[in-house]
Formats: structure tokens, sequence, C-alpha cells
């Protein structure tokens, strides 16, 4: 997957916005203000940062060669993506969709409710 393909999946979820918190280079995409997935804009090939289970983030970087610890991420609960590897699409918009549910889910109940976002 290239970067447009991520950023209109991730754009056509519910609730995400899109933002350079950093710099002119990385992109963020967040739901209810929290991000959920980080990429850059300028790197020589096309890799992401998602949020994960702890548990399942070691198990993806043991079985995937191009699932690694997150960079410049909190290690315990980020993995950094090669989309250029060989990994399948389908396994991509999973570990997106993962990221996403995760923050979804540490959210307050109160936002939750007012966005009409479910579990």
């Amino acid at each position: 997957m290239n970067v447009e393909q991520i950023r209109e999946y991730c754009l056509n979820k519910n609730h995400v916005t899109e933002d350079m918190p950093f710099d002119g280079n990385t992109l963020a995409f967040r739901v209810a203000g929290k991000m959920f997935l980080l990429t850059s804009l300028d790197a020589e090939y096309s890799s992401i940062n998602l949020k994960c289970d702890p548990q399942r983030a070691v198990e993806l970087r043991e079985v995937y060669e191009e699932i690694t610890a997150g960079y410049h991420m909190n290690k315990k609960h980020w993995n950094t993506v090669d989309c250029e590897g060989s990994l399948p699409a389908s396994l991509i918009t999973e570990l997106i969709d993962h990221s996403y549910v995760l923050v979804v889910q540490g959210l307050p109940r109160k936002v939750r409710d007012s966005l009409q976002i479910t579990d």
C-alpha cells in the first residue's frame, strides 16, 4: 500500500482527522484527537507507525520481518510497518483497524458516546 491508499483508508473511518503536528513531513491520523497512525511523507520507502496491543505487537515482530518496534515511539505499544515489503494489503488494513479500535477503546465513554463510536 502506498501513502495515498493508506490516507484514503484512514479518512473513511468515523471521526478521523489528519494533521502534521511535528513538521511538514510527518502526517498523523487521529480519532477524537488521539493518534492511531503516523507516517512520513519524506521517506525513501513507505512505512507507518501503528498502535498495537503489547502482546500482539511482539508476536507480529516475531512473524513478520516488515514489522518492527515503533520508530521514535513507545516500543511496547507501537509498531512500525513497512508497507512496501511483502505484507498483504489486507494485513496492513487489519493492523490499521486494530490501532483505530485500541484508541477508540481508550477514549472516555462520554467522548465515545458523543461521537456515537462503539467498541
